[in-house]
């Protein structure tokens, strides 16, 4: 079946690409066992430098990989030269750090070695990515494990299929050795066998909370090593001391990110009654204020969903938080015509049982929740099965400790929106996921942590 690429801003075809058959598929996964017996041998130096030539070529591809983004998912062009660019700085991050990182660390006793910590490669790791950043998700996992010694199958998600093949290309024209990045053009139903085949040594899966079960599920039973990372539905809380301007200008950036598609977007917007009036202002005014339109145009702010099926669920998620007894502030209604466009819409007054609240709305949708009092704030935060990041707006140092330390997520971020970064483990909690990306944690969560005593 071929993996069809479509501009969800006009709905054409772009191209239909066939799946790699099986004969194919058990080809590249051979090539990969046997890479990374070499891969492995290969001194970090030399693979690090492999991840500098990547980066160059990132960044020397930066507006073709942009506008192919755009139109194969819909972010704006001028996101993706960003999510390129970003992409870049992890190569160069992991290409500078990684021999730090890898080194082995010596255990002392009295004055005197007594032995030794190594991190070793686990071999084949197969990358379960999603299309919403297709070159970010694969290269913050592919650049650890790679800088690792470890070797990487990418299965992407199925609208992707060119960013997906650039991605290959990319690190073939940097200098990988055929075998050590391998993209798999198979469906999700082929997946499972991947997981259990013993040539895959470990698995790593950004997307939704089901799919982790079953992927973790699958990676459980056949004892291999799994980082997931998942949905999230991140409070962004307002107190009364925050800047409300700076406040609401940032959560309309927050809420519209990657057209409010990211599993970091803030999605829950939660704010005290004494401000809750004047933010809701500020807010509405910059959510309406923000254009909807082609990718391509830099004049555009908010792109196309990235799906026909993602535009219903989100419109049937508005609509029920709306008979909830949500009401419609701006926005709250798919435009007719062609392409899968929704605008930036605000729900009011959101009840704590609504789909908007419970729910993870992968769309320009920022529901708002008064609250009568911080300690009301802190729990509403924390009343979600996800846990992947919050931020808080308080120019109250104490209130700040206290918010960052009590809300259960992976990130927090104060008077900021949250935001991935190389130099900082990445991933959540609960139903976030498990496990983390990113930083020394990221590129030490697929080696073999080796004890060492008695060497001579």
């Amino acid at each position: 079946m071929p993996q069809s690429s479509v501009n969800p801003a006009t709905g054409q075809v772009l191209a239909a690409i066939a799946d790699h058959s099986d004969a194919e598929v058990e080809r590249r996964v051979a090539q990969a066992a046997a890479a990374a017996v070499t891969w492995r041998a290969v001194p970090v130096a030399e693979r690090t430098a492999m991840l500098r030539r990547m980066a160059d070529r990132l960044d020397a591809d930066r507006v073709t990989l942009a506008h192919l983004a755009a139109q194969e998912m819909g972010k704006t062009a001028r996101a993706a030269a960003d999510e390129v660019a970003k992409c870049a700085l992890a190569c160069r991050y992991y290409a500078d750090e990684a021999p730090a990182l890898l080194a082995p660390e010596r255990v002392m006793r009295d004055g005197r070695e007594d032995g030794a910590v190594h991190f070793q490669p686990l071999g084949v790791l197969l990358a379960i990515m999603p299309w919403n950043f297709p070159y970010w998700q694969a290269i913050r996992a592919a650049a650890p494990a790679l800088a690792a010694g470890n070797v990487v199958l990418l299965k992407h998600a199925s609208n992707v299929p060119q960013c997906a093949l650039a991605i290959e290309r990319l690190f073939d024209e940097a200098g990988a050795t055929p075998g050590v990045f391998t993209t798999l053009l198979v469906g999700a139903a082929r997946v499972g066998a991947l997981i259990d085949d013993p040539r895959v040594a470990a698995v790593t899966l950004t997307g939704s909370e089901a799919a982790g079960r079953d992927v973790g599920a699958r990676a459980g039973r056949a004892v291999k090593p799994c980082v997931l990372e998942l949905g999230g539905s991140d409070p962004f809380v307002v107190l009364p001391s925050a800047d409300l301007d700076a406040a609401a200008a940032t959560a309309a950036r927050a809420r519209c990110i990657n057209n409010g598609q990211s599993c970091i977007a803030a999605k829950r917007f939660i704010v005290h009654t004494d401000v809750y009036d004047a933010f809701a202002e500020r807010f509405t005014a910059a959510m309406g204020a923000l254009t909807v339109g082609d990718p391509l145009d830099d004049a555009t702010d908010v792109g196309p969903l990235a799906t026909a099926d993602i535009l219903r669920e989100v419109d049937d998620q508005v609509r029920r938080t709306v008979a909830a007894g949500g009401r419609v502030l701006a926005g709250g209604a798919a435009p007719r015509g062609a392409g899968n466009f929704y605008p930036p819409t605000v729900l009011g007054d959101v009840p704590h049982d609504a789909a908007a609240a419970r729910e993870e709305v992968f769309g320009p949708v920022a529901p708002l929740f008064r609250v009568p009092s911080a300690d009301a704030a802190l729990a509403l935060a924390n009343d979600t099965p996800f846990g992947l990041g919050a931020s808080v707006w308080t120019r109250d140092a104490d209130e700040a400790r206290r918010f960052a330390m009590g809300i259960d997520a992976g990130s927090v971020f104060i008077n900021a929106m949250m935001a991935s970064d190389p130099r900082f483990p990445f991933g959540g909690i609960k139903a976030s996921g498990v496990g983390r990306e990113l930083a020394r944690e990221g590129l030490r969560s697929f080696v073999n942590v080796k004890t060492v005593r008695g060497a001579p």
